[in-house]
């Protein structure tokens, strides 16, 4: 795997499948979806940490802001199919607002392996 499969995943994630909440997603699309994610909002860390308080600060601040913006969709859509992918429906996207035991519960079906089998949502990827 090199950068250039990083980037398309992340691209045709949030061109080719913007709000798309039906099918499957494997745990590689999912995760490389979110490794560019966490490594963007390390570079606007960096960058707002370099600059300080100032005008650059909040330009770079709003910026990640409409990117944020920006990727929510893809990112729920994203979640609803990795569920899709280990058998369970996108409603359960919600038990990430059980406090504490919620969100917990939510990683680990992101990060079990998905149905090898077709189901309800369709054949499986990977």
């Amino acid at each position: 795997m090199d950068f250039n499969e990083i980037i398309a995943n992340f691209l045709d994630v949030v061109k080719n499948k913007y709000v798309q909440f039906t099918g499957r997603a494997g745990r590689k699309e999912y995760w490389l979806f979110y490794l560019v994610n966490i490594a963007l909002y390390l570079l606007f860390v960096i960058l707002t940490s370099i600059f300080g308080n100032g005008v650059l600060t909040l330009i770079i601040s709003v910026i990640y802001t409409l990117f944020g913006l920006a990727i929510l969709l893809p990112g729920i859509a994203l979640c609803v199919r990795r569920l899709h992918d280990v058998g369970k429906g996108g409603g359960w996207a919600f038990i990430v607002f059980v406090p504490i035991v919620g969100a917990f519960i939510l990683l680990y079906f992101m990060i079990i392996k998905g149905e090898p089998n077709p189901n309800r949502f369709g054949p499986p990827v990977e």
